[in-house]
């Protein structure tokens, strides 16, 4: 198919996101499409300056480097705990095509690193710098209030429990619509604790992956908040506040100890949900083996998701002949999570999906909506306010749903930057 056809299917497919927003809306008589347009033209704004503007380019490819930098300076402290496991010297010659690379301890503890400096330059101040930026170019142009602002800008880089912390005081506040939102982000976006190993993981699948899934986080949060305030209008007055610092640390050294716990919490965790939910994903294929083949290929849990969610690939501006492997990864990252899509995405056979198409993926699968996240802010916001966890919980499959298609705007919007040059 020509670029000017696979253009035609990613507006086509923005179009048809929007339209469904506002059919599903709880209230479309008070929709703002003002505000809506502004999130959008945003979204595509942000989306050219960073990927078109070489001055912009330049300093994620920079910060490309300092990941690369961050990536030799953990294998210096896996290599001396785990020895070769851990990336050192080997003891012995691998068998020819075998690879010595161990994820668990070569790529996983990363998150641990970048948990312990996301710390250090948050008690230094640099982060909140960074979110206070943010978070008065949203409450300016979107037209939302300051507490939300606040949320919305750290959601770039802090994970879904993390970013509200820092408006805590006014959750209890919030509207029915920002609450919403507040989880919407969290869906659509990703943490910068997490953007290092989806990044390790792409490394040879397309160019310069974390600056690609840094930019996803920036410009998925604008999507985030004109959906969610489509299908959940605000109605009432904005909530107003400021950023409240939620960590107070002694020193740098304490701030650095506080970190690297929190990362490696986070890493138990990735390490037993990849167990479990690969394990799951086999035992699901092996159950599905038993059925009739389909088109001459075994029944498999990512064969059945591909020929379902395929046309929402196809919308996203992959041709037809590419929908079915990349419908199967939008349902991985749903059902399961966004790093096992991006494991199938980084293992799929040589052709599957050209370079666009992977590009696409990548700031399709780039968010944490799946159905685990939903009992994670359930509890994690939901203990923050516990006087709203019944609205927390209703308010969960539509929030994933909202989550997933500011990431698919997302990836439809850089699918169109790519065609047209």
């Amino acid at each position: 198919m020509t670029n000017t056809g696979l253009i035609l299917q990613a507006c086509s497919g923005l179009v048809l996101f929007f339209f469904l927003a506002w059919l599903f809306s709880e209230n479309r008589r008070h929709v703002n499409f003002k505000a809506a347009f502004m999130g959008f033209a945003i979204q595509i704004a942000l989306a050219i300056i960073v990927t078109k503007f070489s001055v912009v380019r330049a300093g994620f490819l920079a910060i490309g480097d300092g990941v690369m930098a961050l990536k030799d300076a953990t294998t210096a402290g896996t290599s001396f705990v785990f020895g070769y496991l851990g990336g050192g010297e080997s003891p012995f010659h691998p068998k020819e095509g075998a690879s010595s690379f161990i994820f668990a301890f070569q790529a996983l503890p990363m998150v641990i690193v970048i948990s312990a400096i996301s710390m250090l330059l948050f008690h230094w101040r640099v982060l909140p710098m960074i979110v206070k930026l943010f978070s008065g170019v949203f409450q300016k142009v979107l037209s939302i209030g300051g507490a939300l602002g606040v949320c919305a800008a750290a959601k770039i880089f802090l994970g879904q429990t993390e970013a509200p912390l820092l408006v805590r005081p006014y959750l209890g506040k919030f509207t029915r619509s920002e609450l919403f939102t507040v989880m919407t982000a969290g869906m659509a976006t990703t943490s910068i604790s997490i953007m290092v190993v989806y990044a390790m993981i792409l490394e040879k699948t397309i160019p310069d992956p974390i600056a690609h899934i840094l930019t996803a986080s920036i410009i998925s949060v604008p999507a985030a908040i004109t959906i969610s305030r489509i299908l959940i209008p605000q109605v009432g007055e904005d909530t107003s506040g400021h950023l409240v610092v939620p960590y107070q640390f002694s020193g740098s050294m304490e701030a650095l100890t506080q970190g690297t716990s929190d990362g490696m919490r986070l890493y138990i965790n990735i390490v037993a949900m990849l167990i479990v939910f690969l394990a799951v994903v086999a035992l699901a294929n092996s159950i599905l083996s038993l059925f009739p083949t389909v088109g001459g290929e075994t029944m498999s849990l990512q064969l059945l998701l591909g020929y379902i969610l395929a046309p929402l690939a196809w919308f996203l501006g992959i041709p037809w002949e590419e929908a079915v492997p990349a419908g199967a990864l939008l349902g991985k990252k749903t059902i399961l999570n966004e790093i096992v899509a991006f494991v199938g995405l980084a293992e799929l056979p040589q052709g599957s999906l050209s370079l666009k198409s992977s590009l696409i993926m990548t700031y399709a699968l780039a968010g944490f909506a799946n159905l685990s996240s939903i009992g994670i802010q359930i509890g994690g916001i939901g203990t923050m306010v516990p006087e709203r966890k019944q609205e927390i919980i209703s308010l969960g499959i539509k929030a994933l749903i909202a989550g997933t298609i500011a990431s698919c705007m997302s990836g439809a919007i850089i699918g169109i930057l790519y065609s047209i040059g």
